[in-house]
Parts: C-alpha cells; sequence; structure tokens
C-alpha cells in the first residue's frame, strides 16, 4: 500500500469518491485492494451497490469506506426499472456531491456516468471490465435477442460514455469495438492489465501433479466455455479416467447462463464435480492446470489469480483471454468453441506432468510483471486526478 501512496499524491480537489458497482460481492472481491489505496491517499470513499448485506458493510467498514444501496436490475430490460436507477443515483450524486465518480460493469457504467454528468460531477471514469454477453458470439450468427441487447447496448454506451471524461479498457481489443461501434473517443480511452490481484495474498503453491486436476473457475455461462469444458473432460476421462476435472462457479441469470440439469450427465457419471460457488484459494492450491475456454473477457481475473498461485493455463486465442498467456511459455492458447483442441491441450500435460511446474513457475513471473494490483491501481487513481 505505502508503494501506491508513493505514486499518488491526492490534489485537493480530489475528496470524495463513489465506486458505483452492480454487485456487493463482486465489489468486495475485486475492487477491495482500490479502496484501501484511495482510503490511504486520504480520499472519502463510499462505494454504492444493490445488494449489501450487514456482514458485506462490516468489511467495508473495515477498509475505510461507507456503503449505500440503489435499485438495479442487473440483466433486465424494464426501461422503467432502468430510470429508477438513473434517478436514485442522481439524487444521492446531488446530495453527496463527489469529486469522482467511478463505475464499472455495463448498466452501471451507462446509469452511473449519466447519472454523474447530469449531477455535475467534475471527474467521471467509467472502466469497460470486458464486453460480456451482448458483444460474445456463440453461435455461427448471434441470434436475435443478443442482436437486439448489442444494438442497444451500444446505443446506450455511445451517449453514456462519451459524459465519462476518461474510459479505462483491460486489454487492447475492447477499445476497436467502443471506437468504432459506441463512438468513443480514442483520446479518452486508457488500458490497464485487468484488474489486477494482490500477489502477497495469493502466492504460489507447490505444483500439484497427483492426481492431475485441471480447473474451471467462471460464472456457469455458455460463453465461458463450460460446455466445451465439460466435453473434452468426458473424452479425456474415458482414456485416463486417473484425472481428475474440477468446475467452480454459480449459476447465473445471465441470458447466457446455463442450469444445473445442462450439467447433470457429466456430474451424474462422475466427470466432472461442481461444488459450486467456493472460495477458491484451497481448490487451486490443488490444481495442476487452470482452464478457461471463454469467448470473450476483459482480463479474466480467475486466471490472474490462478497464475500468482503458479498454475499453468490453457486459454482461449480470444480478447482479454490471449493476455494471460504466452504461447509454450505458461500454457497453451486454443480457437475458442473448439472441444478438441481443448482436449489436446490437456492431454499434453497428462503425457508430460513436468510441464506443470515449469510453466506454473512462467505463470507467477508473468503475474508479477502484468498484473500486480499496486500497479493497477496506481494507473486508476492518477486517472481519477486528471482534470
Amino acid at each position: 500500500m505505502a508503494a501506491v501512496r508513493e505514486t499518488f499524491q491526492r490534489p485537493a480537489e480530489v475528496r470524495r469518491v463513489v465506486l458505483v458497482g452492480h454487485s456487493a460481492t463482486a465489489t468486495l472481491n475485486f475492487r477491495a485492494p482500490l479502496i484501501a489505496d484511495l482510503v490511504a491517499a486520504g480520499c472519502e470513499v463510499e462505494v454504492l451497490a444493490p445488494d449489501w448485506t450487514e456482514a458485506q458493510l462490516a468489511c467495508l467498514k473495515a477498509l475505510g469506506a461507507q456503503g449505500g444501496a440503489f435499485p438495479l436490475a442487473r440483466t433486465g430490460l424494464n426501461p422503467l426499472e432502468d430510470l429508477l436507477t438513473l434517478l436514485v443515483l442522481w439524487r444521492h450524486m446531488r446530495q453527496r456531491r463527489p469529486d469522482v465518480v467511478f463505475t464499472y460493469a455495463a448498466k452501471t457504467n451507462v446509469w452511473g456516468m449519466l447519472a454523474a454528468w447530469l449531477a455535475r460531477v467534475p471527474r467521471r471514469v467509467a472502466m469497460v471490465a470486458g464486453l460480456g454477453f451482448a458483444f460474445t458470439e456463440t453461435e455461427a450468427f448471434i441470434g436475435l435477442k443478443r442482436a437486439y441487447i448489442r444494438l442497444f447496448l451500444m446505443w446506450l454506451y455511445r451517449i453514456a460514455l462519451n459524459r465519462a471524461d476518461w474510459v479505462v479498457v483491460q486489454n487492447p481489443d475492447d477499445p476497436k469495438v467502443l471506437i468504432n461501434d459506441c463512438g468513443v473517443k480514442s483520446d479518452k480511452i486508457i488500458r490497464v492489465n485487468g484488474t489486477g490481484v494482490a500477489l502477497n495474498e495469493w502466492s504460489p503453491y507447490p505444483p500439484h501433479t497427483q492426481p492431475i486436476t485441471f480447473t474451471l473457475v467462471a460464472r456457469l455461462l455458455r460463453e465461458k466455455g463450460v460446455l466445451e469444458f465439460l466435453q473434452a473432460a468426458a473424452r479425456i476421462k474415458a482414456r485416463h479416467p486417473q484425472a481428475r476435472f474440477w468446475l467452480l462457479g454459480p449459476l447465473d441469470d445471465n441470458p447466457g447462463g446455463l442450469k444445473e440439469a445442462d450439467l447433470r450427465p457429466w456430474l451424474d457419471d462422475g466427470t466432472v464435480e461442481w461444488p459450486g460457488a467456493v472460495d477458491v484459494k484451497p481448490w487451486l492450491a490443488q490444481t495442476s492446470v487452470f482452464v478457461l475456454p471463454s469467448y470473450r473477457e476483459g482480463v479474466p481475473r480467475s486466471t490472474q489469480e490462478a497464475m500468482a498461485m503458479g498454475r499453468p493455463v490453457i486459454t482461449t486465442d480470444a480478447p482479454g483471454c490471449r493476455e494471460t498467456v504466452v504461447e509454450g511459455v505458461n500454457g497453451f492458447l486454443i480457437p475458442p468453441r473448439d472441444v478438441e483442441a481443448l482436449e489436446q491441450a490437456m492431454l499434453r500435460f497428462i503425457e508430460k506432468p513436468e510441464l506443470i511446474a515449469r510453466m506454473g513457475n512462467a505463470s507467477r513471473r508473468l503475474a508479477e510483471e502484468r498484473f500486480d494490483v499496486r500497479k493497477t491501481n496506481a494507473t486508476l487513481m492518477k486517472v481519477f486526478s486528471r482534470p
């Protein structure tokens, strides 16, 4: 934390900072180091989310910040619900008069930025941490519902993100979409290397090879490549029954969400174990190889955590995912939606288990170079202070 304070001197005009998130759980998981660094720099920090629990508010208070709630239909398309979100956020910002508003996730980027602009907040920063469901193709063509959501979100982004002073992205591919499809000006886009991880909290573990275990950590969405992981696991299990496969993560009400019934065939025959939403750290400690066959990401935090713990990575040569792997050094890149390529990549670790230690060490080095949360936060805090 001291290293960050040395790189960020709070200007006198930056005193109150409001973060607007779509989920209290995600905010504490992903933004706690940023909140702590802002507080350490002398800022008054308030974090808005729709679903605080008393225990979460206590955790937030321990970081030195306070929490507030607002209504948000995270996946709905009801204009009345969205207008209520905008109105409540606008009223809150008019009353609190923050110096900086920082938003993240699709809906909070839209309604949070518009509310901050209407409330005349002097510094407005939006983070596009991946373009999500609407911009991720799951079929040969995207389907009517997805196409409608994409067009609607492009229109909203065109309005809202152009009211932001700065738009922060996490990979080199998303700016192309934001500029070409959403009309965001290129000179207001700033890139960081993902959310980052606290490297001291995600320490490397010795390589795990008995049994060789492949783990996917994600919300259970089609576009995360969950079905490809299950299918490849079944093929490998038939030839190497000693191999173990873990799927960690919750069901999700996102339009691309899978149902428990979709997983049942692989769970019932013992191909894959699914403990649900769990503390992933002890599971990663017993993981040989981390797998994320996603179709598109910002830069996935789950992969950054696995790398920090010294785990090789198999992921896709897709936006956001490819930023986590140097091919053949700390893992392998495969085409999205390619079950056979995923199977072959996993088989390489079974046939050559010595790769697990070598590539795991390379993952840790890459995490230290690219994904140190202190570096990410120092960049964000400098952005917050820009006029």
